[in-house]
């Protein structure tokens, strides 16, 4: 439980980051946080001790404490950036962790990165050359390209429009609190994908 998933938002209710339940205690207990409900009331630590503990509770010596699903920093009030960092994970979330050989859907322990032009042979490490790939279907390809290998492509690789913060809501559960805040973030990812 203190490692599922919570939204952050900034000062202007505008997610920015999914952080663990954990890491939100800390925040609001900081004071540098504040637990946000479906109705955009905020609490402090003490006010939110006083909510009903609900399904999704902590255990402590003083009694149950209610899980917050979404906070908001006090003081930061940035928006995240639009570029796409290149990373393992944002590959990963950009091929919806599927193989791109096989179609597959293992477990994220059980993917790793391929260069469709192997670097052996001069392929580079770009958006436009690596893909997401089961463990079965990378040792299949080798040093090969997915052609040599008798492998097709399920998409070709392109460098993602989305927003990064799509990807930190895609890869994790969401949860039904998460809806009245995530309307911005989706609709900007509508618009980007259109142009």
């Amino acid at each position: 439980m203190l490692n599922s998933n919570v939204l952050v938002l900034n000062r202007s209710y505008l997610p920015i980051h999914v952080t663990s339940v954990r890491r939100a205690f800390t925040l609001i207990f900081q004071g540098t946080a504040l637990a946000v409900n479906r109705e955009y009331e905020t609490f402090d630590f003490p006010s939110w001790q006083r909510q009903p503990a609900g399904r999704d509770a902590i255990g402590t010596p003083s009694g149950d404490i209610r899980v917050p699903r979404v906070i908001v920093l006090r003081g930061y009030d940035r928006v995240p950036r639009r570029h796409v960092r290149y990373s393992r994970l944002n590959i990963f979330a950009r091929d919806k962790y599927t193989c791109q050989y096989c179609g597959k859907r293992p477990h994220r322990s059980d993917l790793n990165l391929d260069h469709v032009i192997p670097r052996t042979l001069g392929g580079r490490t770009t958006w436009e050359n690596v893909v997401c790939s089961c463990i079965d279907c990378n040792r299949r390809k080798g040093g090969r390209t997915p052609a040599q290998a008798r492998l097709r492509l399920l998409s070709r690789p392109v460098r993602p429009r989305w927003s990064p913060m799509m990807h930190h809501i895609g890869a994790g559960a969401r949860h039904e609190e998460w809806q009245p805040f995530l309307h911005v973030v989706e609709s900007a990812s509508r618009r980007s994908s259109v142009d």
